[in-house]
């Protein structure tokens, strides 16, 4: 292991993160390259912070390359964004392993149960599963399970889930790095609570700062990183929640039947339980609420939701077709050397390099367009393809 990959949301960055790139040194990398989500993210909402002071903030604690996973592939689903994710490092020669948490570190059994769920039989199962009716995580655990004895328990971790989806995607696209599963440190994904470790999950770090600010995470998050947020919350920089709610239902109230049939992932009545919730709801979690089913899991709905007001569908790339750097040292620019995909610092110069690129870079900036409008000081249009990366040489 010499240079790691990782991909990622930091949502904040918090010492959850900087510890794994710490073990990941401790174990022998000697540079690592972060693929992480920009504006929106795989659950359906806008990131805390923008991109660019999280990727600061992940420089200055240890990392030497921070690439933007771009907004269309950072609100998939598991499986979408670990291919994105997984495909972007991929591209660079020198990156021979990809770390990521789990709350079972066990990278073998990772891989076995990854693939399972690629394999004929899986598929084969997974449809007489969903035939009986079953939801899809459940039937998807219960396929897996039927061909994997063990994977449907990996499968229950929302970390070993994405963990196996990693070895997935790398197994499909025949990628030469290798995965390395780390402990998960700290709090499960979601709860409230630090975990016996003092680490805070990120979905934690986001409500202290609803009630404190940014100084509500000191102990929870490097000392350099706290120093970004502060200056991030002075200059307003974080999301407004509530105004992130009316942008999202302004846009769905305009819209109308054919456009939310064209949204990406529209199946099974899905435009039309969102174009009736649409009509009433008054906040985003009325919505969510108004398109509950059984057949789909919440995080689907709030990714469908986002995806229909952004204008996502399927002619959309299936993976991103440039690097975009948000943050790098020297080290990390050098791993830049005989990249496989166009690699730049400007949106708008990659944006020039073809069609599929100038389509991928517009589907980027409708997302971080309208999570500017939605911070506490509203920015601008066009930010992404101005905004400079952070460089440390």
């Amino acid at each position: 292991m010499k240079n790691v990959g990782i991909v990622a949301e930091y949502d904040p960055f918090h010492a959850g993160h900087a510890w794994q790139i710490a073990e990941a040194r401790r174990r022998g990398a000697q540079t690592v390259t972060v693929c992480m989500s920009a504006d929106v993210t795989q659950r359906g909402g806008a990131a805390l912070l923008p991109p660019g002071v999280r990727a600061a903030a992940a420089l200055g604690c240890g990392a030497d390359l921070v690439l933007c996973l771009p907004n269309p592939w950072a609100c998939l689903s598991a499986e979408g964004f670990a291919a994105a994710g997984v495909a972007l490092l991929s591209a660079l020669p020198a990156v021979d392993t990809l770390v990521f948490g789990a709350e079972t570190p066990d990278t073998a059994a990772l891989a076995r149960t990854a693939g399972a769920l690629g394999s004929e039989a899986f598929s084969a199962a997974l449809a007489r599963q969903l035939a009986g009716g079953a939801p899809f995580a459940a039937a998807r655990a219960a396929a897996a399970e039927s061909i994997c004895p063990g994977a449907a328990a990996l499968l229950a971790g929302p970390n070993n889930n994405l963990g196996v989806e990693y070895c997935k995607a790398l197994a499909a696209q025949g990628s030469p790095i290798e995965p390395l599963a780390l402990p998960r440190k700290g709090a499960a994904h979601g709860e409230a609570a630090p975990g016996t470790e003092g680490f805070a999950s990120a979905s934690s770090l986001r409500a202290l700062w609803a009630k404190g600010g940014a100084a509500a995470l000191a102990g929870y998050v490097p000392d350099g990183a706290l120093a970004f947020y502060k200056e991030a919350q002075t200059a307003g920089a974080d999301l407004d929640e509530r105004a992130w709610e009316v942008a999202l239902l302004s846009r769905l109230r305009g819209m109308d039947a054919a456009a939310f049939a064209r949204t990406r992932g529209t199946a099974e009545g899905l435009e039309h339980l969102l174009e009736n919730g649409a009509r009433a709801a008054g906040s985003l979690p009325e919505l969510w609420g108004a398109m509950k089913s059984k057949r789909y899991a919440h995080a689907r709905l709030r990714r469908y939701v986002l995806d229909a007001a952004l204008g996502y569908t399927d002619a959309l790339p299936a993976l991103s077709p440039y690097l975009h750097v948000l943050a790098a040292d020297a080290a990390g620019l050098a791993l830049l050397r005989g990249a496989r995909l166009p690699a730049d610092a400007s949106l708008a110069r990659l944006a020039r390099q073809s069609d599929a690129c100038r389509a991928a870079a517009a589907a980027h900036a409708a997302a971080a367009d309208l999570a500017a409008l939605c911070r506490r000081t509203p920015g601008p249009m066009g930010g992404c393809y101005t905004k400079a990366p952070t460089l440390v040489r």
